[in-house]
């Protein structure tokens, strides 16, 4: 395992430049059956490096050999973009293949609280599972909340190896008290600086499955060179005459340069250079914060603009594709890439099954040596809602930094325009519009938009259209809705993609003592675009003991998906005559008492059942509500009868007389009791039900005049005695 000392030692080694590297030769074809088996795929993304941050963009300060001999042996793109010009809607766009006009994450939390992905929001991680990747992420994430097991975790969207961070604030701590590993925060020794701790993680990760026999995408996404600009040595720049800022800025680079060359290092090591495919790209433009000048470097090359401009120098990164045997060296593109190219990308390298409602193309063909195959996007569209501020980048937005803005690329015309505040919706009249010739004003210098009104006109039009309030995406690969009440598991394999998946079939296995029984189809022979196979399973448990169901769906394709979904199972019905708070329930919302799992309530003890009085009388074991609620209890066919009191009771009503109430009673889908408005002027209703042959008993009250503040209802004693 390499130390800080080892990367560190690379970066100083790195003055010495390109002359002290071995010459480059062509690399030797890759066998047939390299040619078969899918690449390894590894993605290493920095955090706010610039365009011309990286010697093989232009830089002359900071020295940064490994990546550039990257690019003299591979491809460099010269027109490759961020999604955004701040991290958080960058990085979900990279993830999703979606630009900031449709993804889930479209500003940074500053603008509006953490951002989060959703369970459909379907990551080039989970594609790549779904081909029999082994997937690890190594960095930051980004997105919230910070909490293992909700829709929005690494590992929930794709990632079965996770290490770094979950929070996009946590991420700006280079010595943190913790990291997460997959669903647990691991306490990390007093000082630890976290880039080396992840660069160490990214390489076990590659040890781990170099010799296995299925393929793995690596993510390695460090918070270099990110402010604050804090390193534990400034290796070769210590005698520079710069501000500390910028020489810890410096080293910070290089450091991310020596890991990235630790990598490829590590690769050649375990003999899989020649089927691994790595891509180096940045989120965004180059920062100014934390003392650190750009200028000084020239990081944003000969563009105009940094970090939250949506200029050129904010959202145009490096974008390096090394693969030996595969991509011919010293070989550049100016094809438009946004990283929202990334899905499609990965997922054709990988003859995966991609999602079709995406707005990324592959960049494949020109990986693979046939650029001219590649797909081109009509228009490229970023959008901006930042409420952050550094001074550079507000010049260069002539004091707008605050407005919502927007920016198109379409063939050489670039056009950037800012709305009065924040409302994207005022009327185009109102909008700021500026536009540029990239053809002959890359810096974008010259704004032409009064003398191409037309042009101005059209891309105006295509601004519009880019935008949707909320994006819904198709379904794709499985998915799983369990449903304990009625002892189901509802399985869905959605093919959201453009080609026909073949084959299909579902299958579901089960712990032991455990059956399932489909009752409808589990396989088809083809399953076309927009189509879904779903499945019903009736499920039995040998007892109430909660289990984690992993249904898997494959096709000939291949693919195979996977849908881990916690199943507990119904309690056991009463074996003798009882108060319902002396029995499980199946479920509980909004109670107290017994069923005290409202999160609102807290989870305390509630003992053998709330006592409840109505006019003074105190009934023994009874159930306290809000309204809207509901508890379900098992009763399994045994019971003949169930009696109870419900009303507002004595306490409710001595806070206050606006309480206003219904009970209802349900049995298996049927109403059986519904009673008048219940207050505490109108006391309890008795209630006593014939129950026979029911198998889910439903207690529900809901607010009757529409004001639930003081709406606490209670069910008295209530008991069911068995047939």
């Amino acid at each position: 395992m390499p130390s800080r000392r080892h990367f560190l030692a690379g970066s100083a080694a790195a003055a010495a430049g390109l002359a002290a590297l071995p010459q480059l030769v062509a690399p030797a074809p890759a066998s047939a059956a390299e040619s078969a088996t899918p690449p390894h795929l590894v993605v290493i993304l920095a955090d706010d490096l610039g365009y011309g941050d990286l010697g093989a963009y232009g830089q002359k300060l900071i020295t940064t050999p490994h990546i550039d001999r990257l690019a003299a042996e591979g491809l460099r793109f010269t027109d490759a973009y961020s999604a955004a010009a701040v991290c958080a809607p960058s990085r979900a766009a990279l993830l999703t293949g979606l630009h900031t006009g449709h993804a889930a994450v479209r500003a940074n939390p500053a603008a509006g609280g953490q951002g989060s992905l959703a369970a459909g929001d379907t990551t080039f991680a989970e594609v790549l599972r779904a081909r029999g990747y082994r997937t690890g992420l190594f960095g930051k994430w980004g997105f919230g909340p910070e909490a293992a097991d909700q829709p929005s975790h690494p590992g929930a969207r794709g990632f079965e190896e996770f290490y770094g961070y979950i929070d996009h604030s946590h991420a700006h701590q280079y010595r943190p008290a913790y990291l997460w590993h997959n669903d647990t925060k691991e306490t990390l020794p007093t000082g630890t600086y976290a880039p080396d701790a992840i660069a160490a993680r990214a390489l076990d990760f590659i040890d781990t499955h170099a010799a296995g026999p299925d393929p793995f995408l690596l993510l390695l996404a460090p918070n270099l060179p990110h402010a604050p600009s804090e390193i534990p040595d400034v290796g070769a720049y210590a005698a520079r005459s710069w501000t500390q800022a910028n020489k810890a800025h410096a080293a910070q680079i290089s450091l991310l340069d020596a890991q990235v060359g630790a990598v490829v290092d590590r690769l050649r090591a375990r003999g899989i250079a020649q089927r691994t495919v790595v891509l180096v790209a940045s989120d965004n433009g180059p920062h100014e914060e934390g003392g650190v000048d750009p200028d000084l470097f020239d990081a944003n090359g000969p563009l105009r603009g940094y970090k939250r401009n949506l200029y050129e120098g904010g959202v145009r990164v490096p974008l390096i594709a090394w693969s030996p045997g595969r991509i011919a060296p010293g070989t550049t593109s100016a094809r438009p890439t946004p990283l929202y190219d990334l899905l499609p990308t990965l997922a054709e390298l990988a003859t995966a099954p991609a999602p079709a409602d995406i707005d990324g193309l592959s960049a494949a063909p020109v990986l693979n040596g046939a650029p001219a195959l590649a797909p081109l996007h009509g228009h490229l569209y970023w959008y901006r809602d930042e409420q952050g501020v550094t001074g550079r980048a507000n010049t260069q937005d002539a004091g707008r930094a605050k407005q919502v803005a927007e920016a198109i690329r379409k063939d050489r015309w670039k056009a950037v325009r800012f709305a009065p505040g924040r409302d994207r919706t005022v009327v185009d009249s109102a909008w700021a519009f500026e536009l540029y010739d990239l053809a002959v004003d890359p810096g974008e210098k010259n704004d032409v938009a009064a003398g191409n009104p037309s042009v101005v006109a059209s891309l105006t039009t295509l601004l519009r259209a880019s935008w949707s309030d909320t994006y819904v995406r198709r379904p794709w690969g499985l998915t799983a809705v369990a449903d304990p009440s009625a002892s189901t598991l509802t399985t869905t394999v959605s093919n959201g993609g453009a080609r026909p998946w073949p084959d299909v079939r579902v299958t579901l296995p089960l712990p032991a003592g455990w059956t399932a029984t489909p009752t409808g189809p589990v396989t088809t022979a083809s399953l076309a675009p927009g189509q879904a196979l779903t499945t019903t399973w009736r499920v039995s448990a040998p007892s109430s003991a909660p289990a984690v169901l992993t249904p898997q769906a494959t096709t000939s394709a291949p693919a195979r998906f996977t849908a881990a979904t916690r199943f507990t199972p119904l309690p056991a019905p009463p074996t003798k005559d009882s108060h319902l708070s002396d029995l499980p329930w199946v479920s509980a919302t909004n109670g107290w008492g017994p069923v005290e799992i409202d999160r609102s309530n807290g989870k305390q003890a509630a003992g053998d059942g709330t006592p409840i009085a109505f006019g003074g009388v105190t009934h023994a074991k009874g159930l306290g509500v809000h309204a809207p609620s509901e508890i379900v209890y098992h009763l399994g066919g045994r019971a003949s009868r169930f009696t109870a009191l419900v009303g507002i009771d004595d306490f409710s009503t001595n806070q206050s007389p606006a309480g206003a109430t219904r009970a209802i009673v349900r049995a298996d889908g049927r109403t059986l009791l519904t009673t008048a408005t219940l207050t505490g002027a109108t006391g309890p209703t008795a209630i006593d039900l014939d129950v026979s042959g029911v198998r889910l008993l439903h207690l529900v009250v809901e607010d009757a005049n529409a004001r639930s503040s003081f709406d606490h209802t209670s069910w008295a004693r209530p008991y069911v005695t068995l047939a």
